[in-house]
């Protein structure tokens, strides 16, 4: 493997270390699941070694293409002296982890995502259970009985969840050649946070700003009050900073962050209208809602989806109308255990 200049154009998800600026390299690992086929973790070199933005998922697959592509930069994990984390899921996180305890490096992580770390890492937890009980009460019965089908035949660890070595709020990371500016940006999950190089104008946008995709909202543990105006809220705090080039977590570097939040912006002003208009003149729940809707860039039907995705669409849709019901254009009634939303 050798290092090869960043080419937007071509597959993002092809085995390599792809320079996107002196010094900064994108480097794609699999993801063991159809949906989204890689993550972009970007290795930061200087003279005293490596920073990872992000690091993948704990799996021989990933380990192993890691591996490769820090040996492409004459590095080893034992160069590796920080982990800086964007938000707490798998993909992102675990592989951090798993060589912190055996090469050391020092993790960080956003402070919002203590309560899911303090979740996630209990031996008490029953897994997908809070995903069983919000399907319930989105009047998603099947969906519910498959959420608990599932749970009772996964198994965790829940020494996979350890906590950083640092909780992340807005701050200054400095990084011997380069300083980053961590800036929170709840919504796909509580703690996400962005890494911005001011000087080199880059935007390390983790799952908050991605170019091709709408990341998955409400879909976490334990579940914030209110997850897509946390998240339009970061969006539209993101919009205010100066432009720069996107360096998302899945899909190719994108040459300005501003389009994509508009476009995102829009795109959450279009589904909250189209919620509103659904529920007008009747009384629904989130997956009655969730069933008229169309699902992914290529408008599939709900029924299309297969059941982990057709809780992602419940999950976004309830989102959606609690958002509606802050804005006064829907009310909520819960009605023997299931929320029920309707017109003002």
């Amino acid at each position: 493997m050798r290092v090869e200049p960043d080419d937007p154009t071509g597959d993002w998800t092809r085995e390599g270390v792809f320079e996107v600026d002196p010094g900064v390299y994108r480097i794609p690992l699999p993801l063991p699941h159809d949906g989204l086929r890689a993550v972009n973790v970007y290795a930061l070199r200087d003279s005293n070694g490596v920073v990872l933005i992000d690091s993948g998922w704990a799996i021989a697959a990933d380990r192993e293409r890691l591996d490769r592509a820090l040996a492409a930069l004459e590095c080893s994990f034992r160069d590796i002296r920080r982990f800086l984390i964007t938000h707490v899921h798998r993909d992102h996180y675990a592989l951090a982890v798993a060589l912190r305890r055996e090469y050391g490096g020092q993790i960080a992580l956003g402070a919002g995502e203590k309560p899911a770390i303090a979740l996630l890492s209990s031996p008490d937890r029953r897994p997908l259970a809070e995903h069983g009980e919000m399907m319930a009460r989105c009047g998603a019965d099947e969906l519910a009985a498959w959420v608990r089908r599932r749970s009772a035949d996964v198994r965790i660890d829940p020494n996979e969840w350890e906590p950083p070595d640092v909780w992340l709020e807005e701050t200054a990371v400095p990084l011997g050649e380069r300083t980053l500016q961590a800036l929170p940006t709840p919504g796909h999950t509580r703690g996400h946070v962005v890494f911005i190089d001011e000087a080199a104008g880059l935007f390390f946008a983790g799952d908050h700003v991605l170019p091709h995709i709408t990341p998955s909202i409400g879909f976490e543990s334990p579940a914030a009050p209110l997850p897509l105006a946390d998240y339009l809220r970061s969006l539209n705090l993101v919009r205010a900073l100066p432009d720069r080039r996107l360096l998302p977590a899945h899909g190719p570097v994108q040459p300005t962050v501003h389009a994509r939040v508009d476009e995102l912006l829009e795109h959450h002003a279009r589904r909250l209208d189209e919620c509103a208009a659904i529920v007008a003149g009747d009384s629904l729940t989130p997956f009655q809602v969730a069933r008229r809707m169309t699902w992914t860039r290529r408008q599939r039907a709900f029924d299309d989806l297969d059941p982990f995705n057709q809780i992602l669409a419940v999950t976004e849709t309830v989102a959606h109308l609690d958002v509606l019901v802050t804005q006064k254009r829907l009310r909520c009634q819960e009605v023997d255990g299931v929320c029920r939303y309707s017109s003002t």
